[in-house]
């Protein structure tokens, strides 16, 4: 840590009048000794500003931090870290992990890279001083080389809990072992699986509360729903282009021949903001229903065991958990997030379910942030959970 705060200093001493964002371009990147790099996961290989900094005059940090692969080697992932102004309480600020929806399955695609990570969702905005904000890259992207692994919930689960981790290892944010993980979509899928893994591969935390957001959850529903829609078939595509590495099974043994190109296109897409996550829902394609598939991969192995095997609610959440779901919702069909929640509440999960009359999936976090963020004050305070199960 010591050495992380003297890189900081130094990088702030060498530019002093310049921007955040031309500091960074200057390549202000803090290295950090392979001692330190090999202390564990969750511990920081280096930090520099994030360009645009914080919302509030708080500080933004990009990191890049230790975590473990799907075999259990040691890894790099990328982040983000926010620290609101203001002194810390007494315990140390609490701590909520952002877990990012979709954005793209290429290392261009990392959320870290952008300028205001904390712009679409106003986690940054709403957080009061006493919390810390980590923006996680689910493993892989930012990372030239990596192939993430998409929709993998062991890897999301401990790239989300290592950056917990790693926003305790930053000097001046006086971090507490508390936090709440929170996210959108791909993330809510993250966010489940962080709770169910969080006391085995993370005991020296303290999980409060698991927040989702239209989360990808039945996998094999959700894909038999989305494949055939624009929306879909872009999120079919990324799932196909990443798993076809991890499994190491040919996109050609699902994509048609002359689907190719415009597969290889749209899965390579990154999707950087609200408007464009909106754009998917809204453009025509050229991939098409029939032309695109010639197998259905919840059919077909390995892709439906992969699907039966990363989808949620097969161990105990971990912590009470809170579900927003938008009723316009295209992309992950409400009554499936409806079913994943009356399972939980079935193996005595206290759950509070949030519908969100009118909202598609691309505004689900951000309609519910404020909803989102007093439940996860109320489990920091440790205030009895509501639940919803039953009505």
């Amino acid at each position: 840590m010591q050495k992380i705060e003297a890189c900081l200093k130094r990088a702030a001493k060498s530019a002093p009048a310049l921007s955040l964002g031309f500091l960074l371009s200057l390549g202000a990147l803090c290295d950090v000794t392979p001692a330190v790099a090999a202390e564990g996961p969750g511990s920081i290989i280096r930090v520099w500003p994030l360009e645009g900094g914080g919302p509030g005059g708080g500080n933004a940090f990009r990191i890049l931090y230790r975590s473990t692969g799907l075999s259990g080697q040691p890894i790099e992932v990328s982040g983000a870290i926010f620290i609101p102004p203001g002194a810390a309480p007494p315990g140390g600020r609490n701590v909520i992990a952002w877990a990012h929806p979709t954005s793209g399955v290429v290392e261009a695609c990392a959320p870290s890279l952008m300028p205001d990570v904390w712009h679409d969702v106003g986690i940054g905005r709403h957080a009061a001083p006493g919390l810390c904000g980590g923006h996680h890259r689910l493993s892989g992207l930012g990372r030239a080389g990596h192939d993430p692994p998409y929709l993998i919930g062991v890897s999301e689960g401990r790239a989300v809990l290592d950056s917990v981790r790693a926003a305790r290892d930053m000097p001046d944010d006086d971090a507490s072992n508390r936090f709440a993980v929170w996210g959108h979509s791909q993330g809510g899928h993250a966010s489940l699986y962080t709770g169910e893994i969080a006391a085995s591969y993370a005991p020296d935390l303290k999980l409060v509360g698991v927040a989702a957001a239209a989360p990808a959850t039945y996998l094999i529903e959700l894909f038999d729903a989305d494949k055939s829609s624009p929306g879909g078939e872009d999120l079919t595509a990324m799932t196909i282009y990443s798993w076809s590495r991890l499994l190491n099974d040919p996109a050609t043994s699902l994509v048609t021949a002359a689907a190719m190109p415009a597969y290889e296109r749209i899965a390579r897409d990154c999707i950087e903001s609200i408007a464009e996550f909106e754009a998917i829902d809204q453009a025509t394609k050229p991939l098409a229903g029939e032309q695109f598939l010639k197998a259905n991969p919840t059919e077909v192995e390995p892709w439906r065991s992969t699907m039966l095997k990363n989808t949620p609610g097969q161990a105990p959440a971990g912590a009470p958990v809170f579900l927003a779901q938008g009723t316009a919702d295209t992309t992950v069909r409400p009554e499936i997030t409806k079913q994943f929640g009356e399972h939980l509440c079935k193996q005595g999960t206290r759950v509070s379910f949030v519908e969100l009359p009118g909202v598609t999936h691309t505004f689900a976090a951000k309609d519910s942030v404020h909803a989102a963020l007093a439940w996860m004050g109320d489990r920091f305070r440790g205030a009895p959970a509501p639940s919803s199960c039953g009505r």
